[in-house]
């Protein structure tokens, strides 16, 4: 099956995950420029704050015209080789030559089975850093519209994109994996905020950026009673929408650092190529804070805030990397749930192989029986026109067509079932290019 997958996921380092991490419109850049390197291979690129995943697929199921297997395979395009997704990959996201090493080592490469098995695992939430979170599977939608924009989607990516939403319907309803609302957020609030601050209700809070992730935080902010949340965006409107549905205030992006001097906790969730807040900058408006401590939660990759500034008296800075603890803890209350959750993905796996398999050799399969019942009806019907209207009664012609309907049967029947088991294990090539060519089949 030409289905393919490279990227890095939690097992690699925070800065590495930097390096490879793409917003939404350079995802849509980067799809623009794959299809322009390989046209005709499909392509969908998923990038969330712990991971960065490019699917590619070619679709081996299309029809053969002529019906020689050697030609039609030929007629497939091959998929890049591992070398060749590693540089596009770091090519994208304009990788010095001097960190290219390093960065590739933290890179999986996944091929049919193992890469389906792998988006179904990740579309389920069981690869997530918090166990069961609900925001990944809203990720793996956003990508595959991403790619369906860009007009890299096709049969195969299509096909295992959709069974992937199915699989992850599955687990969530069979399964306790995602009892009780839980996200990376949910964790931080919990995990972190909760702890330093007895209570939230007179402290205040400034948010950067307006996103998913953004209005997760707030969401259990305002749960555990949080006072006032300010917000901070580039684009102001996005903001203004946010602060409605959560009574919260917006102030304006170049205010965010006058406003860094006045709350008790800031959190970082842009996604920006760059530091919004770095050491520097942050050095400005250090003295206003009077020796104040300042509680810095950054959920963002890349990072929000330049880890400089967490070397200052004061000032508390945690970043993914430190929640990390606290979610293998969610992971451990949830772990009995995980055999369950990886039999669903096995059974489903197993699933969607055989249905490619069985799309590539039913093809040939309809063609097959389709020259066996036009060859069969034709030697009937020469048989009846030389007997003549006087030859045979009409019980006579019903049982010579039975006898031919049994005839065919019993010859079709050894090839198509020796195809049939074959196919269990994957699409048999060598038996379709001999069916192909012993049957004449066009």
């Amino acid at each position: 099956m030409n289905l393919g997958m490279i990227g890095c996921n939690l097992s690699a380092p925070l800065e590495i995950r930097e390096k490879l991490a793409f917003s939404p419109l350079q995802i849509a850049d980067a799809l623009v420029d794959w299809d322009a390197a390989f046209p005709g291979i499909e392509a969908v690129l998923l990038s969330t704050c712990n991971r960065t995943e490019l699917y590619v697929a070619s679709d081996e199921c299309v029809e053969n015209p002529r019906g020689a297997g050697e030609e039609f395979r030929n007629t497939v395009p091959a998929l890049p080789t591992r070398g060749q997704l590693v540089d596009f990959l770091l090519n994208e996201r304009r990788t010095a030559g001097s960190e290219r090493p390093e960065t590739e080592t933290h890179l999986s490469y996944l091929q049919g089975r193992e890469a389906v098995a792998h988006l179904f695992t990740v579309a389920s939430s069981l690869d997530s850093m918090v166990l069961g979170e609900v925001q990944i599977l809203a990720q793996v939608k956003a990508a595959y519209q991403a790619a369906l924009d860009a007009g890299t989607v096709g049969p195969m990516t299509h096909g295992v994109f959709q069974a992937a939403l199915r699989v992850a319907k599955r687990v969530a309803n069979e399964t306790r994996i995602q009892q009780h609302r839980i996200s990376i957020p949910s964790v931080a609030v919990s995990e972190f905020v909760l702890r330093l601050f007895e209570t939230l209700t007179e402290r205040t809070t400034l948010v950067l950026g307006a996103g998913e992730m953004a209005e997760e935080t707030i969401r259990y902010l305002k749960l555990h009673g949080a006072g006032t949340v300010y917000l901070a965006n580039r684009s102001r409107p996005k903001a203004e929408e946010l602060a409605e549905t959560w009574n919260g205030r917006v102030v304006d992006w170049k205010e965010r650092l006058d406003w860094l001097s006045k709350v008790d906790l800031a959190i970082g969730t842009t996604g920006a190529q760059h530091p919004v807040i770095t050491d520097a900058q942050f050095g400005e408006i250090a003295s206003r804070r009077a020796g104040r401590p300042l509680f810095l939660l950054d959920l963002a990759v890349p990072r929000d805030f330049e880890p400089e500034i967490g070397n200052r008296g004061d000032v508390y800075l945690y970043s993914l990397e430190d929640l990390k603890e606290a979610c293998e803890e969610n992971r451990r209350r949830r772990a009995h749930e995980m055999p369950k959750a990886l039999r669903i993905v096995e059974q489903e796996s197993e699933s969607f192989l055989r249905d490619i398999h069985h799309r590539r050799t039913g093809e040939l399969i309809q063609r097959l029986q389709n020259k066996w019942e036009t060859t069969k009806q034709a030697e009937l019907a020469r048989l009846l026109n030389k007997l003549g209207p006087h030859g045979l009664d009409a019980r006579g012609i019903e049982e010579v067509r039975y006898a031919f309907d049994r005839l065919v049967n019993k010859l079709i029947h050894p090839p198509l079932e020796s195809l049939r088991d074959e196919s269990r294990n994957g699409v048999p090539h060598g038996l379709l290019d001999a069916l192909g060519r012993l049957f004449r089949l066009k």
